[in-house]
């Protein structure tokens, strides 16, 4: 690594010097320790367990701690911890669940003190006593956190969290007795050491497992913890409850915390996967790092500021197995990359948006625009100027408010009060919705309803006479010019075709219709032969002379109030006249010489010229089919419904599925459209719709939307008298049927059908009307006489 910068630190008589650097570790490292004199760093991992020094330019190997010819599990370390107080007494957390003591004061080269073997799982976390050298704190995966006393060879208590295992432990700086500790199930305890039976305090800090917390040096009560969740949070422990200060997003799992020394609201976070970078953030502002370190190439596993009181030097382990140092000043600044302009709409219709702060004030003495009437509101946060990148990505916030009735979602009800999903043909359908949403100033759901008719409806077939003039009326009729070209280019093949002939003088009405395979021809009798059924206007023919003649199929049938269209004969005028002698077609050929028209009809259809002036041949059909399928389309019309359910606006993603029905369905999944359709459901039940919520349901093509409307609906009947619930059928429970005489009882006993009445004169009613007799003299409301007045006095 290329030499940085250098800073020289004076701490109470001596001073910190160094640069950004690494060295390259033998193995992977999984923690790491600063002694308080800040000249020495501890590594540990499971290969690794050794001693640095940290000088002006380099780190220097001092010690290896893993000696001895066969390895053994308790140098596996997954936490190291260097006490505070005693720069010679080192404490690990082994992963076979052993808490071993190191004493860097021994003569010998083992430097083992104690080994403690209470825990049945591995040990996650160890911690020192802030101010007591023999008081060490473990927690395990176990569940439980053991408190020692180096002095003795057995825990002195231990606490149980009620959980799978516990992540981390820390000691807190100002309350003597207090400690945090982590779970995963995502809780957080407070425990106070001469109470190990419970906690003091717990409450749930994150949605999943809790990494790593840290008490803040300077604040009494603030606990940042990180988790799984991706966010890093400040709680103030102060309070009865506690309570969040403030959140950090990030965007990784968070494995280590440490607040940063001599910056109230600074702290840094390296995560446990996906990314290797180290970020500092200021809590204040939670979504963009004041500060980042980029230099490992792995998981960064441990972090640690290299003095308590000084902010400029960050040492770091990771699983390139390197170690770092981090110079603060040669830290990347996301915000120097951050776009200080935005522009967002709320939900309401309100605009907001963001810019530069120095835009905004040269931009103060402009004149507002004469044609807006909505002032912005304003609305800045006041920095601090001694907080570092204070001056970097400072915007001013603009809020748009919408005017008053803006927002109101009246086209929402109309339109789905008004569309049409079912009922009618699906051309019907498109134009009546594009009609309704064109009416309601939406000309994008209308442009969009229209498309889909062009794509998904047939054209209808267009009559001969409008055929006929197709030439002159290309852009009205269903069927254009689609090819024209002249005969002396189509070769001698063309010149043999032979002619249809009225020589037996039939005066028949018949319309041929030809193509390039087949012929239909619809006789008086509506006889019809084998053939397409694509229309056509004109015959092919050969004629004799310089010039071709286009002759239609029938001419005395022409309406005399449409004028007859002719091409002109030559682009400039001639000298003299041209006399053509045209000549009648030949007659057809035998019936298989023809490819058209079968051989019944070659003597009864005849073609008449009309105009010789015609030296090109015309085709008003094409050769083939242009029209696109509609399978075509089909990703086409699915990322348009994807579109406006995107945009919010499931009404037409769900309107167009109903309409289209199976065209559309197969192309979306089946999870997709349930979600369409219940967001359709609930929208349309908010604004109380309740008719054409049931109609959507009705005609849902998800199997999970439709079958909505068809639950059973379970009814819980109270007896009339003592209101308790109903295990009978009746309308009083049989209890107090005893109190019901005659026709009462034998109402509660049966259930009300077609009967007579038990007295005089009355005939058989059906059974509405004694239910209604029968409950109202069960229920004895007061209204039993004139209900039955006005029941009789209609019959």
């Amino acid at each position: 690594m290329e030499k940085m910068s250098r800073v020289t630190t004076a701490l109470s008589g001596s001073a910190l010097t160094g640069r950004t650097m690494h060295c390259h570790l033998d193995a992977p490292a999984n923690a790491i320790s600063v002694c308080r004199d800040a000249a020495q760093v501890v590594v540990a991992g499971r290969s690794i367990f050794k001693i640095y020094a940290i000088e002006e330019e380099q780190f220097v190997e001092k010690l290896n701690l893993r000696v001895g010819r066969k390895p053994s599990l308790n140098l596996s370390c997954a936490d190291v911890v260097w006490h505070q107080m005693d720069e010679n007494l080192l404490a690990t957390a082994a992963t076979n669940g052993v808490v071993v003591t190191w004493n860097l004061g021994r003569p010998s080269r083992n430097k083992q003190d104690q080994l403690f073997t209470e825990h049945k799982r591995t040990v996650n976390k160890v911690c020192f006593h802030p101010t007591e050298a023999h008081v060490l704190l473990s927690g395990s995966q176990d569940g439980f956190m053991k408190c020692f006393d180096l002095r003795r060879k057995d825990s002195v208590s231990t606490f149980s969290g009620q959980s799978e295992s516990v992540r981390d432990v820390q000691f807190s700086i100002r309350d003597y007795f207090t400690f945090a500790s982590t779970f995963e199930n995502g809780n957080v305890q407070l425990w106070d050491i001469r109470r190990p039976d419970r906690c003091e305090r717990m409450f749930t800090a994150h949605n999943g497992p809790v990494f790593c917390c840290d008490w803040h040096p300077e604040d009494r009560g603030w606990l940042a913890t990180g988790g799984r969740d991706k966010m890093v949070k400040v709680w103030d422990m102060t309070t009865h409850r506690a309570k969040e200060m403030h959140c950090v997003q990030t965007i990784a799992s968070v494995a280590r915390v440490k607040w940063r020394p001599e910056c109230r609201h600074h702290l840094a976070t390296c995560s446990m996967m996906v990314d290797h970078n180290i970020y500092v953030w200021d809590v204040r502002r939670p979504f963009v790092p004041a500060a980042m370190f980029e230099e490992h190439r792995d998981v960064t596993t441990g972090i640690a500021w290299r003095h308590p009181h000084d902010p400029s030097f960050l040492l770091s382990g990771s699983k390139d197995s390197t170690l770092c140092q981090h110079l603060f000043r040669d830290a990347s600044q996301p915000v120097e990359r951050a776009n200080p302009e935005g522009l967002c709409y709320g939900l309401f219709g309100d605009l907001a948006f963001a810019a530069k702060e120095s835009l905004v004030a040269a931009e103060s003495g402009r004149k507002p625009y004469a044609g807006d009437r909505r002032h912005p509101i304003f609305f800045k946060r006041k920095l601090d100027p001694a907080e570092p990148f204070s001056g970097l990505a400072s915007s001013a916030l603009s809020v748009f408010e919408t005017e008053s009735g803006g927002g109101s979602m009246s086209w929402f009800v109309d339109t789905a009060e008004r569309y049409a999903l079912a009922g009618r043909p699906l051309a019907e359908l498109c134009d009546h919705n594009a009609k309704v949403a064109r009416e309601l100033g939406r000309n994008q759901v209308a442009q969009t309803w229209t498309m889909l008719r062009i794509i998904y409806c047939s054209p209808g077939l267009v009559s001969s006479a409008n055929l006929n003039h197709s030439i002159g009326k290309g852009s009205s009729c269903g069927l254009p010019l689609m090819n024209s070209f002249n005969l002396k280019d189509m070769g001698p093949g063309l010149g043999s075709e032979t002619r249809l002939d009225r020589s037996k003088g039939d005066t028949r009405s018949d319309t041929a219709l030809l193509d390039s395979s087949a012929t239909l021809i619809t006789n008086e009798d509506n006889e019809e032969t084998e053939g397409s059924d694509v229309p056509a206007d004109y015959l092919l023919g050969d004629v004799e002379g310089e010039e071709d003649e286009l002759y239609p199929l029938d001419t005395e049938h022409v309406h005399p109030e449409e004028p007859e269209y002719v091409l002109p004969q030559e682009a400039f005028p001639l000298r003299h006249e041209i006399v053509d002698t045209p000549s009648g077609p030949e007659h057809l050929q035998d019936k298989a010489d023809s490819p058209h028209v079968s051989g019944n009809e070659a003597d009864t259809a005849s073609l008449a010229p009309v105009d010789s002036s015609s030296s090109l041949l015309s085709v008003s059909h094409a050769l083939y089919d242009s029209r696109l399928p509609p399978d075509f389309f089909s990703v086409l019309v699915r990322d348009m419904l994807h579109f406006y359910a995107e945009q919010g606006d499931v009404q037409m993603a769900v309107s167009v599925l109903i309409v289209l029905g199976e065209r559309v369905r197969k192309d979306i999944d089946e999870q997709t459209q349930e979600h369409w359709y219940t967001s359709y459901i609930d929208l349309l039940q908010r604004f109380c719709l309740w008719n054409v919520s049931n109609e959507v349901v009705k005609l849902s093509t998800s199997r999970a939307v439709s079958c909505l409307n068809q639950a059973s609906t379970t009814l819980h009947v109270n007896c009339s008298h003592c209101k308790r619930p109903m295990s009978s059928r009746g309308w009083v429970c049989d209890r107090c049927s005893d109190r019901i005489g005659g026709l009462g009882r034998k109402a509660a006993q049966h259930p009300p059908t077609e009967r007579s009445l038990p007295f005089p004169g009355a005939t058989a009613v059906p059974a509405c009307v004694l239910s209604a007799i029968m409950w109202l003299k069960v229920c004895s409301c007061g209204v039993r006489a004139a209900v039955m007045a006005a029941i009789f006095s209609t019959s």
